[in-house]
């Protein structure tokens, strides 16, 4: 077939002589895409390169080159930190321990309730509350009496409710010990402890000796066979000799010395009652009987063979005043008798012989101070 010549500048054709000129041919410029060059080694036809995504850089990068951050943006974390802060949780929180005025309120709510109290109820609040408050007076954390530090007490009625409902949620158990059992509604003060425990408690505790849980026992306390009861509280470096009993909810003060016999009575009704209060220092003689709420001033002595209760007149033989109730501090105090007004009949009563300021008291023995009575 016959091509015409064409254009000028083309191949065949002669730049000289002139020619028609050439139809514009439609989709010419893919005609021409057709005819380059496609390598050997490719199935496919070239295409445009493109660009290379840029690295990521580590978000100190910036930092380092001293690139300004955006105000109010914080910096994004490296990778590792965001990994470690996705797996990390946080453990729930512990359930608050409810303080005195919470546990107070439990314990009043309970008592007014006592005979209305549910097993459920015994179980799920009342029973945990009542363990609390024994734990509490075990370690000093409570006392059913305080000082007021006006020279008087405040009883805390509500420990003393506390006590009682120990006894309403508790059943009878059995009670291992040696070398006979027992059967109680109250465990022994110091039931599974070891050595360690006593190590730790560091009072000295000899065969014989009985406290009850809920007793307060201080360090280096001396137990001899003897006996203390629920909510009672002995201070550190008191002694309590052969014998000797410390009532429930009573409050023994630091380094006294309860000789062998001594009773302490124990006041757990009515709740408004003061417990028998023996305060610092104080000596009390041989098979002597302090109870009913009596308070005995620190630093006092009081003689073999005294009773005082809240009935006792306490007769100071300097003064001539008769009281009730309360040995004034650094007293010193026997028993002795009143006679009748119509001299018929004397009773029974307690004396104050003498009171000893504080030098004369540390430098004097017991013995020192109860010779010479009649002088």
């Amino acid at each position: 077939m016959h091509r015409p010549p064409g254009p000028a500048g083309r191949r065949g054709h002669d730049p000289a002589q002139p020619g028609p000129a050439r139809a514009r041919r439609p989709h010419r410029h893919l005609r021409r895409a057709r005819r380059r060059h496609v390598p050997n080694h490719c199935d496919h036809r070239h295409r445009p390169r493109r660009a290379r995504p840029r690295a990521r850089r580590h978000a100190t990068a910036g930092a380092a080159r001293g690139i300004a951050r955006l105000p109010g943006r914080r910096p994004p974390m490296s990778p590792a930190k965001t990994a470690s802060k996705k797996t990390v949780r946080k453990k729930p929180a512990a359930p608050k321990a409810p303080g005195v005025d919470e546990l107070k309120f439990m314990i009043d709510s309970a008592f007014e309730r006592r005979s209305m109290l549910t097993p459920d109820e015994i179980e799920g609040s009342t029973r945990p509350t009542v363990e609390r408050v024994i734990s509490g007076l075990e370690q000093g954390e409570f006392r059913v009496a305080e000082p007021d530090g006006k020279g008087g007490w405040t009883v805390n009625e509500w420990l003393k409710k506390a006590v009682l409902l120990y006894f309403r949620v508790n059943e009878m158990q059995l009670v291992e010990a040696d070398p006979a059992p027992f059967w109680d509604k109250v465990p022994a003060r110091f039931e599974g402890y070891g050595e360690s425990d006593f190590r730790k408690l560091g009072a000295r505790v000899v065969p014989g000796a009985i406290a009850r849980r809920g007793a307060h026992i201080g360090k280096d306390v001396v137990l001899m066979p003897s006996f203390v009861n629920i909510g009672a509280h002995v201070g550190e470096g008191t002694m309590v000799d052969t014998w000797a009993t410390v009532g429930s909810c009573a409050q023994i003060g630091k380094h006294c010395h309860l000789s062998g016999g001594a009773g302490i009575g124990g006041v757990l009704e009515p709740l408004q009652a003061s417990p028998t209060i023996i305060e610092d220092h104080c000596f009390i003689g041989a098979r002597s009987e302090v109870v009913e709420g009596v308070v005995v001033g620190h630093h006092s002595v009081i003689g073999m063979g005294v009773f005082l209760g809240q009935s006792t007149r306490i007769y100071n033989r300097a003064t001539g005043e008769v009281s009730y109730g309360y040995v004034p501090p650094y007293s010193v105090v026997v028993s002795g008798q009143l006679p009748a007004k119509d001299g018929s009949h004397s009773l029974y009563c307690a004396v104050i012989v003498k009171q000893v300021d504080a030098k004369t008291r540390s430098k004097t023995s017991i013995n020192d101070l109860l010779r010479g009575l009649a002088d």
